[in-house]
């Protein structure tokens, strides 16, 4: 259906066709060129059951992910400001049927409240979501949100450095009008991709419009939005269909647009207040196989920053850094205005419940301990490094020149605006490291430079 040819995707996935170790091999270094693989290919590895095999998949996933982007993560946290919505999403705990939870929409002075609980935690990055509710958050709230996040600035004088916002499908004249605003990234889920599925679990609402929802990045690129972001909520029907039809999504939009998805979200379905499907989730995937999914979309789409949520419990996080993930949310509140509830030492109920709970302080020391660079950086937003100027450096891995040095930067004003001792010892120990693998002679000399500024003062220095 569309650009999704169903029966096509569900026998690839049902062939009884066994793949054998030559197959993988011979996919996994086409993976290894950094060229993306095709539907065909990322069926073989999805057959994959045996462990040999499972880690050459995950080393090779890890491989790429360092080729593109070296060994960052860029973290953020989401910001909820709105739980009204007039969808009936059978597995989410904001759906219109839910009269059990309290309805919020926050005031402008709570939303700078909210952002100052925020940066307080060291984030430089937001993520801003709200229910699908035009009457009581239109696309003006939305902008007058936004405006409100870049105007405060907390204790250290710092502020939100880039937005990027998860939000219903927009009309064309409203991208138009979104364009203008500063934004990083527009993310919309399509859910799930397997039609019959979609509108069983989507009865009600705009939602339930399948086509309407597909079409999302077509109006949004077609418009002038630079950056955007698919994802697929994994439970809803088979994963493995999901992954092709994700990927598909992907060879969609870099064929017709010459930008392929800058981000692709991957969450598994979590228990949610009077969301049904929720707890009784039509296709559960196993740990296992959701570490094989994370690896398999990271060779299929090379240049995408994929991104893991506070749903999933911290080991399992912290394992799948090394299958491709390459941004994380840390120190996570689900409900509308949780972080400075949690300042109160109480908390609503979310949209869905959080597995790692951890504060973001504890998350960024436990990427430090793995050897990961934890990174607030928002360079290429900042300078223009959009659209397809970014795909230029992504696909070919050039980006991650900058993406090191800028890393060590906002991890540099994190350590000494926010970390605590331990953290500083172990993050100046990773700096220290780190400068020594810079390959450019010239960006190593200005990096040691921005460094010493920021010891002394300085902010916001980036390549």
């Amino acid at each position: 259906m569309f650009f999704i040819d169903e029966n096509y995707l569900l026998q690839l996935i049902t062939s009884k066709e066994k793949v054998d170790k030559l197959q993988v091999e011979e996919v996994l270094a086409k993976a290894r060129e950094l060229k993306g693989l095709e539907l065909e290919d990322v069926a073989i590895l999805l057959k994959i059951e045996d462990k040999e095999n499972l880690n050459k998949l995950y080393s090779t996933a890890l491989f790429i992910k360092e080729e593109i982007y070296g060994n960052r993560l860029v973290l953020f946290a989401p910001l909820y400001i709105s739980n009204y919505c007039s969808n009936n999403c059978l597995y989410c705990g904001f759906r219109v049927e839910n009269k059990t939870i309290e309805r919020r929409t926050l005031s402008i002075d709570e939303i700078k409240e909210e952002t100052k609980a925020i940066l307080e935690q060291g984030h430089k990055r937001i993520l801003m979501l709200m229910g699908e509710n035009h009457k009581e958050t239109g696309l003006d709230f939305l902008i007058s949100a936004i405006d409100a996040v870049y105007s405060v600035h907390d204790s250290k004088g710092s502020s939100i450095r880039r937005i990027n916002i998860e939000i219903a499908p927009l009309t064309d004249d409203d991208f138009k009008k979104l364009k203008d605003v500063k934004i990083g990234t527009y993310t919309v889920f399509q859910e799930t991709y397997h039609y019959d599925t979609y509108k069983k679990m989507h009865p009600s609402g705009k939602k339930s419009d399948y086509e309407w929802r597909l079409f999302t990045m077509d109006r949004a690129l077609s418009n002038g939005m630079h950056d955007v972001g698919i994802g697929a909520l994994f439970g809803l029907f088979d994963y493995r269909f999901e992954v092709l039809a994700l990927i598909k999504h992907s060879k969609y939009l870099d064929e017709k647009f010459g930008i392929g998805p800058h981000t692709i979200s991957i969450p598994r379905i979590k228990p949610a207040l009077n969301a049904p499907a929720s707890q009784n989730i039509p296709h559960q995937v196993s740990d296992r196989d959701f570490k094989k999914l994370v690896a398999v979309i990271r060779c299929a789409v090379p240049y995408t920053g994929m991104i893991l949520s506070t749903r999933e419990p911290h080991e399992l996080r912290s394992e799948l850094f090394n299958y491709g993930i390459s941004q994380i949310s840390a120190g996570s509140k689900t409900n509308i205005g949780g972080y400075k509830q949690a300042l109160g030492g109480f908390s609503e109920i979310g949209q869905f419940s959080l597995n790692d709970c951890r504060t973001s302080g504890e998350v960024i020391q436990d990427v430090i301990r793995q050897g990961y660079i934890p990174s607030f950086c928002t360079a290429c937003y900042r300078l223009g490094r959009v659209g397809e100027d970014f795909m230029d450096q992504a696909k070919p891995g050039l980006i991650k020149l900058f993406c090191q040095p800028n890393a060590l930067t906002t991890l540099k004003e994190y350590l000494i605006d926010y970390a605590d001792e331990e953290t500083k010892k172990l993050g100046e120990e990773l700096i220290r490291k780190e400068l020594e693998t810079i390959p450019n002679e010239n960006i190593r000399k200005k990096t040691i430079e921005f460094l010493a500024k920021i010891e002394k003062g300085e902010r916001d220095l980036y390549f």
